[in-house]
């Protein structure tokens, strides 16, 4: 089958053609028809199949085919993704295969100034691609309209579950129109994905080209026991030994993608790291040499990595293993795109072997253990807790998952309100103990000018 098959305008195939392809593949012969028919739908897909133009691509017939009122324009396509790197990559998807197309499409993230974005919301645009806590900024300015929107995307739903954005999510719905097409594309295909499905979709049809929480056959997965004072050392050995000119290496928490940067960067291997607490300037920095192959080695956390589309990038490396196993699929999933082949290397200590165990049952699948005689682990070493969950290290990688500039290191919105909640628990005795020793301060005080200080906090 061809793309000419899949009832897309000569504009759109002109731009596929241009792009090199010739040949849908299995998750864009499924899904492009019935996004073009109207209908809702359900997909999963492993990163790396042709998503993303498996929904820009019919969005764009279908915006071709109804013709809007005239007067200023109105958001009728809206794409919700979990990070920034991710939303760029929809809208440069848009941009691509949309350039002989009259549309006007814009991208609006945390991490840089909010006026700009929201003059182009207010001025009008066809198609805004976001994420969910900088739009709802937007629209708690009144900035927004989504009278006519036709059609919403919910795009990585399965992150957007992890990062706590189905609050922000349905709020936003609430302004949204009931009669609309919602599209909802995941990597994995958890119950809680079912669960969020069955409240946002109407009749859907259901788009599964793989099975359910499975890892690509073209990615090579390996695991190297070693301790965790050696990864390091291990990690270095296998760059330059095996000669590896691109490499993205993850990490759980920023603070050791930092760290593990720096070390490689004294190791003489150029490295960049990107994570939460990076500038969007600086992310957008780092992944733009790596593309360029000006360095060798992107360390990133989870959230970060969301989004990061390169061609044939062959190596992935989980310098730690994640805390959720669902993790591991997109973490490899970076590679082995479109068909190509890649390698995936885990780097295991004794702390994470119950993490190991989950990975293999979640993938349903054993990964190759490989010994390297120089790294043979420690006997003697015991395994120690790893303190970041699933909220911990991961989620704090991007901020609140909203990416707010402000407050880049806060956690969710739903964390915030439970810490709240906790808080004010405690804030009769805090400020009674505070009182108490203020009043005592002020007795010590030969000359007080102020007799309402004792008062003030």
């Amino acid at each position: 089958m061809s793309f000419t098959n899949l009832g897309l305008n000569e504009s759109l195939l002109k731009a596929i053609k241009d792009q090199g392809y010739t040949s849908p593949t299995p998750i864009q012969k499924q899904a492009i028809p019935v996004v073009i028919e109207g209908k809702d739908v359900l997909a999963a897909a492993q990163t790396g199949t042709g998503k993303t133009a498996g929904f820009t691509l019919p969005l764009l017939e279908r915006l071709s085919e109804t013709h809007p009122k005239m007067g200023k324009k109105q958001i009728r396509v809206l794409v919700l993704t979990p990070t920034r790197e991710l939303a760029a990559q929809v809208a440069e998807s848009i941009k691509t295969y949309g350039k002989y197309m009259k549309y006007s499409s814009t991208v609006i993230f945390g991490g840089v100034g909010i006026n700009p974005q929201l003059a182009t919301i207010r001025k009008g645009v066809d198609i805004v691609i976001a994420t969910p806590g900088r739009l709802l900024d937007i629209a708690g300015q009144q900035g927004i309209d989504f009278s006519a929107l036709e059609t919403l995307v919910l795009d990585e739903a399965d992150r957007m579950l992890d990062m706590g954005f189905i609050h922000d999510i349905k709020k936003l719905m609430k302004m949204m129109p009931k009669q609309r097409q919602t599209l909802l594309f995941s990597a994995t295909f958890s119950p809680e994905i079912k669960k969020l499905a069955s409240g946002l979709l109407k009749n859907p049809v259901l788009v599964e080209v793989a099975r359910e929480n499975t890892t690509a056959e073209q990615i090579s997965q390996v695991v190297h026991f070693v301790d965790k004072s050696r990864k390091r050392e291990l990690l270095s050995q296998l760059i330059k030994t095996k000669d590896w000119r691109q490499v993205l290496v993850f990490t759980r928490t920023k603070h050791g993608a930092n760290r593990l940067t720096k070390q490689l960067e004294e190791a003489g291997i150029s490295a960049a790291a990107i994570h939460g607490n990076k500038s969007q300037g600086a992310r957008t920095k780092a992944l733009a040499s790596f593309k360029a192959n000006d360095i060798r080695v992107l360390v990133a956390t989870d959230i970060a990595a969301r989004g990061i589309d390169i061609d044939q990038l062959p190596h992935v490396v989980n310098y730690e293993l994640p805390n959720v196993p669902e993790d591991y699929v997109h973490r490899i999933g970076r590679t082995g795109r479109a068909g190509q082949s890649g390698e995936a290397v885990s780097l295991v200590c004794v702390d994470e072997h119950k993490l190991l165990f989950d990975i293999e049952k979640f993938i349903k699948s054993e990964i190759k253990k490989v010994h390297i005689e120089a790294f043979t682990p420690d006997p003697n070493i015991k395994a120690e807790p790893i303190q970041n969950g699933r909220g911990g290290g991961q989620k704090r990688g991007g901020g609140n998952g909203r990416n707010r500039s402000r407050n880049a290191n806060a956690s969710n919105r739903q964390h915030k309100e439970n810490s709240a909640k906790k808080a004010n628990s405690k804030n009769s005795a805090a400020a009674q103990i505070g009182n108490d020793i203020q009043a005592k301060l002020d007795k010590l005080e030969k000359r007080d000018t102020n007799p309402n200080r004792q008062r003030r906090r």
